[in-house]
């Protein structure tokens, strides 16, 4: 599975990084979309568990998870 963030409707909250169990959903301090947001990313998709809590929580509906 591939954790995408669709950076436009990211806000910034911060909820997905705090619930990822393995830390690898991190704030992108280089990147700022066009609302002046600095978004989400997932900093080591290898590490990634599959658990999908950061899409759970993102009330924005700005992550999705890709089954490949």
């Amino acid at each position: 599975m591939k954790v995408m963030v669709n950076t436009e409707r990211c806000k910034g909250c911060g909820l997905c990084v705090s619930v990822c169990p393995k830390k690898i959903m991190v704030m992108d301090k280089e990147s700022i979309n066009s609302k002046g947001f600095n978004t989400a990313k997932m900093a080591n998709q290898a590490e990634c568990i599959d658990c999908a809590f950061c899409a759970t929580i993102c009330p924005d509906v700005a992550i999705e998870i890709d089954e490949e």
